[in-house]
């Protein structure tokens, strides 16, 4: 893989730009589109369907577990295709589920439709890293997997606001409308940058799945969870919260939005370029630095100044754990990087489903708006704990 990597690498800088990189990150787009429009949009779609904005925010962690579960069983069932293939069907899931969404007629058939939605989500992304990593030169594969992830940072800065904004003018089932047609455009990018490349072939799924339940695989899972869980607790919530604690008003709200996506993309790049250096080092790094500022939020979110300066730090925190614990999986897990990439998706959206369970809890239990970000720094606390346990266990597996 990696002479091949350092070919395509080497060609498509001759070209002047890595076409594979951006087909892959035009889907990341739409998948990020689609997967934070529901929390700009939370009040909205609870009154539309009539029920709470807990009860709504479970659209989120039924999203959440659709991927988490979606992902090891579309990687397997989609492996028999060429990977060109399996991203162009997998984009076509995408499609069609947000097109459900802007039918649904209420919460129920909603709720399925995302559940649909969330069926690509993770074999996207671990297919897509696998691809990313193959097109670029060994010490280059991290920041090639935060340059596809880039299209999800950025979907935040234009595609879920602009979403939200319509969402708000027009109506939540015209912003799913308007995602489904970014998947279309997302096929066809996939179809016009990604050579057709081998046929796929059947795995040995006894194998792949015994190369995941190694302690250090799932160690760093684990810590994928608790980081995803830190960032959703939070952003699940994030318009009701600035509602509360800000008195932001709807266009406040999208400005939030905006900022949130720009600290995402600046995190993505950065914690891309400093996991080249060293990916525990990064993951300490941003974990560390995303308890500090979730348990700071509330002092900083009663200003619109604060809650946006504080924004904008937070996501960069946020998404600049992504790239380190992708690249601790697909190392952890050499022998199986497309499962195990796929599997961490899923991870990282379980963390996302176990977020907005806490974040609701917080709500629901009366405890205020204000201890909603506490308590996602709390979680964040919790995945560092883990990389430091992982630290220690390292030298016992060598002894073994």
């Amino acid at each position: 893989m990696n002479t091949n990597g350092s070919a395509a690498s080497s060609g498509a800088l001759r070209q002047g730009f890595n076409w594979p990189l951006l087909a892959l990150a035009i889907g990341a787009f739409g998948i990020g589109t689609t997967e934070f429009t529901p929390m700009g949009l939370l009040p909205v779609i609870a009154d539309g369907v009539g029920v709470s904005i807990p009860t709504a925010g479970m659209l989120v962690s039924a999203y959440a577990i659709g991927v988490m579960l979606g992902a090891p069983i579309m990687t397997l069932a989609f492996s028999r295709f060429g990977k060109r293939t399996a991203l162009m069907l997998l984009m076509g899931i995408f499609t069609v589920g947000n097109i459900l969404s802007a039918l649904a007629p209420g919460y129920t058939t909603l709720l399925l439709a995302r559940l649909v939605t969330s069926l690509n989500h993770g074999a996207f992304f671990g297919l897509g890293a696998v691809v990313a990593a193959s097109v670029v030169p060994k010490e280059k594969q991290a920041s090639a997997v935060a340059t596809m992830f880039m299209g999800l940072t950025i979907a935040n800065i234009g595609g879920v606001p602009a979403a939200t904004w319509i969402g708000q003018q027009i109506g939540w089932r015209m912003a799913f409308a308007g995602t489904a047609v970014l998947g279309l455009l997302a096929i066809a990018s996939l179809w016009l940058a990604l050579p057709k490349g081998e046929p796929g072939r059947v795995p040995d799924v006894k194998r792949e799945l015994g190369v995941l339940s190694r302690p250090a695989v799932l160690l760093a899972m684990a810590t994928t969870v608790m980081g995803a869980g830190a960032m959703f607790t939070l952003y699940t919530y994030v318009a009701p919260v600035l509602a509360d604690l800000t008195g932001a008003s709807d266009t406040f709200v999208t400005l939030a939005l905006v900022l949130i996506g720009v600290g995402f993309t600046l995190g993505n790049g950065l914690g891309g370029r400093l996991a080249d250096w060293s990916l525990d080092g990064a993951t300490k790094i941003f974990l560390a630095a995303l308890a500090l500022i979730m348990v700071l939020l509330p002092l900083v979110l009663t200003s619109h100044v604060g809650a946006a300066i504080g924004l904008l730090a937070w996501g960069a925190a946020t998404f600049a754990i992504v790239p380190p614990v992708q690249m601790r999986v697909m190392q952890a897990a050499a022998e199986a990087p497309g499962l195990a990439s796929s599997i961490n998706v899923g991870a990282f959206n379980l963390g996302n489903a176990v977020g907005a369970a806490v974040g609701g809890g917080v709500i629901s239990l009366g405890l205020g708006y204000a201890a909603v970000p506490v308590a996602g720094g709390a979680l964040a606390a919790a995945g560092l704990a883990l990389v430091w346990l992982g630290r220690t266990r390292a030298p016992l597996a060598c002894q073994a």
